[in-house]
C-alpha cells in the first residue's frame, strides 16, 4: 500500500529541510514500499526557497487529499516572528487527518503555534530551542536531542537531522533493513539515536574566560583518559578542588566531574564507530569499565553501548558484540574514574 506523505514548504523555506527528507523517502519507495510525496503550500504552485532557488507543483492544502504523513519543513523566519495565517491554515488542515505528524529544525514553531505540541516534548534546531522553550512554554523543549517522537508528533532538529528523522520514520514503517538501505544509498550514518546529543562537549562547550579553566578545560579535551581527579584538576589549574568547582558552575554551569564523564563518553562515542569493543572503548576513553561506560550511555543518551554502534552500522561490518549481564553494584561501588582513578567530584 502506498504511504502518502505531504512535505508542506513556503516562501523562505530551508531547502535542506525539504530535500533531505524527500530524498529519504524517494529512496525508501525504490527499495521498499513505496511512498507518495505531496508538496503542500499555502497557495499552491511556486515557492522560492531561502537559498533563491525556485520550487513548483506544490498544491494547496484543500487539494492535498487525505495523507498519512505530514512533515513540515524549516525557515529562520519562523523562529523570528509568528506563522502566518495562512501556513497555519494549511498545517492545521493537512495534519487534521494525518497518522503521523513531523517537523524539521523550526517547524516546529508552526506545530506548537497550533497548540499540537502543548504538554508534548520536542525538539528544533539548537540555535532556536530557547526561543520555542520561551514563546511556547507548554511545549517541553528538549534543546539537545536529534529526533523527538511524542505521541503521533515528531519533530527534529535543524537542517541535516531532518535527514535522521526520515529514516527514523522509514525505519518505523518497513523495520531497519530498509532504512540501513536507504542511508548506504545516501552515504551517510544510519540514524542517530534521538537522544544523542546534537552536538559533542567539545563542540557545545562554551568559551571559557577564566584563564586558570581554560588550558585546563583543552588540556581535559585532549586526552581524556589522563588522571582527571578533582584534585589532579585543581592542582593542574593551581586552584583548590573547591574553587574548581565553583569556576565550573560559574563558567560552564556543571560540576568537573559531570563534565568530564561527557567528554569521556564523547570519545568513546566516537571509538565504537572506529570498531573498537565495548571493553576498549570504555579502557580508552578514561571511564574504565564496561559496566561503567554502559551507565553513562543509559543516563545520558538513553541507549547501550552496543545499540548505538549497531544503529551506525553497515552489513559490510561485523555484527555487535552481545551485551555482558550487568552486575549487581554496591553502594558507592560505581565511579566515573579512569582505569580505577577517582573520578572529579
Amino acid at each position: 500500500m502506498t504511504h502518502r506523505v505531504g512535505i508542506v514548504v513556503f516562501d523562505g523555506a530551508t531547502m535542506l529541510d525539504i530535500s533531505g527528507p524527500t530524498e529519504v523517502l524517494h529512496l525508501a519507495g525504490r527499495l521498499a514500499a513505496p511512498y507518495e510525496l505531496v508538496m503542500v503550500s499555502p497557495g499552491g504552485g511556486r515557492v522560492t526557497t531561502s537559498s533563491g532557488l525556485a520550487l513548483t507543483g506544490a498544491v494547496p492544502a484543500a487539494d492535498a487529499g487525505r495523507l498519512d504523513t505530514v512533515v513540515v519543513v524549516g525557515g529562520d523566519r519562523l523562529a523570528e516572528r509568528p506563522p502566518e495565517p495562512e501556513l497555519l491554515d494549511a498545517v492545521r488542515t493537512v495534519a487534521a487527518t494525518a497518522g503521523r505528524v513531523a517537523s524539521v529544525c523550526t517547524g516546529a514553531f508552526v506545530l506548537a503555534e497550533l497548540g499540537l505540541l502543548d504538554g508534548r516534548r520536542a525538539a528544533t534546531h539548537w540555535r532556536h530551542a530557547a526561543s520555542l522553550a520561551r514563546r511556547y512554554p507548554r511545549v517541553r523543549v528538549e534543546p539537545d536531542a536529534i529526533h523527538v517522537r511524542d505521541g503521533r508528533y515528531v519533530t527534529s532538529a535543524g537542517i541535516s537531522a531532518g535527514i535522521d528523522l526520515s529514516l527514523a520514520l522509514v525505519e518505523e514503517d518497513h523495520g531497519p533493513d530498509a532504512a540501513r538501505s536507504v542511508a548506504r544509498e545516501l552515504v551517510v550514518f544510519m540514524q542517530r539515536p534521538g537522544g544523542q546529543s546534537q552536538f559533542s562537549t567539545a563542540i557545545s562547550t562554551p568559551p571559557v574566560r577564566s584563564g586558570l579553566l581554560r588550558p585546563l578545560v583543552e588540556a581535559v579535551l585532549a586526552d581524556p583518559a589522563a588522571d582527571h581527579t578533582l584534585t589532579a584538576m585543581a592542582a593542574r589549574a593551581a586552584v583548590s578542588p573547591r574553587h574548581l568547582t565553583r569556576l565550573f558552575r560559574s563558567e560552564l554551569g556543571t560540576t568537573p566531574a559531570r563534565w568530564l564523564e561527557r567528554v569521556r563518553l564523547d570519545r568513546a562515542q566516537q571509538l565504537l564507530l572506529d570498531g573498537h569493543s565495548v571493553t576498549a572503548a570504555a579502557h580508552i576513553s578514561g571511564l574504565g569499565s564496561d559496566e561503567t561506560l554502559r551507565r553513562a550511555f543509559a543516563r545520558h543518551l538513553n541507549t547501550t553501548p552496543t545499540e548505538f554502534r549497531a544503529r551506525f552500522e553497515t552489513t559490510t561490518r561485523r555484527s555487535p558484540e552481545p551485551e555482558r549481564p550487568r552486575l549487581p553494584q554496591g553502594p558507592g561501588s560505581w565511579s566515573p574514574g579512569a582505569r580505577g582513578q577517582g573520578a572529579a567530584t
